[in-house]
């Protein structure tokens, strides 16, 4: 798969983050009590900020293995899938139970983060 993959999925997602943000911000501001706002904003966020660190993996691709770019690239993606979109969820529909599935979307930017940290790492001190 080309390295500009995760730069598209960034785009894509970073695209989809204005228009979740606006959407929360003017069609849900009389329907979201002020927890159901807290709960939103925190989804667009995070979305926003893996969105933009998708966008900056090619910038890595030269010092990277497809191996490790891959496995950054889709633990983003997946803590974007599991911990906003449960964030989304929850918010829309106060349905608690959705909270459960955050904590693993969070595990999935986590890992995504170490795996970038140590690929750089060794990228920088190894070579």
């Amino acid at each position: 798969m080309s390295v500009y993959f995760f730069a598209f999925m960034g785009a894509i997602l970073g695209g989809l983050t204005v228009a979740l943000g606006a959407f929360g911000a003017h069609a849900l501001k009389d329907i979201l009590d002020s927890y159901g706002v807290t709960v939103w904003n925190k989804a667009v966020f995070y979305q926003a900020m893996h969105a933009l660190a998708l966008l900056s993996l090619p910038l890595f691709s030269d010092i990277m293995t497809p191996k490790a770019m891959n496995i950054t690239g889709y633990m983003f993606i997946l803590g974007i899938l599991l911990f906003s979109g449960s964030l989304y969820l929850l918010a829309v529909s106060g349905i608690k139970i959705l909270g459960a599935v955050t904590p693993f979307g969070g595990v999935a930017f986590i890992v995504g983060w170490v795996w970038l940290a140590i690929s750089l790492y060794r990228a920088t001190f190894n070579s």
